[in-house]
């Protein structure tokens, strides 16, 4: 499954909008967008801070 697509599924598990995760994130609506659309370039660091906002602990698994 993509990255955006489970970033997407968490934001509305945790009932938030684009605009109000964007708010805790201190970023713009159009950058939740593009990252759930389009995030198959994304940093850690910005997964983090995105788990984080959702009060999601981030886990990476290599196999």
């Amino acid at each position: 499954m993509k990255i955006g697509i489970l970033l997407k599924m968490a934001r509305k598990e945790a009932g938030l909008t684009q605009e109000q995760l964007a708010r805790k994130l201190n970023a713009k609506k159009t950058a939740i967008s593009r990252i759930e659309n389009h995030a198959e370039d994304i940093k850690l660091s910005t997964l983090e801070k995105f788990a984080q906002a959702l009060d999601k602990t981030l886990t990476i698994t290599v196999t």
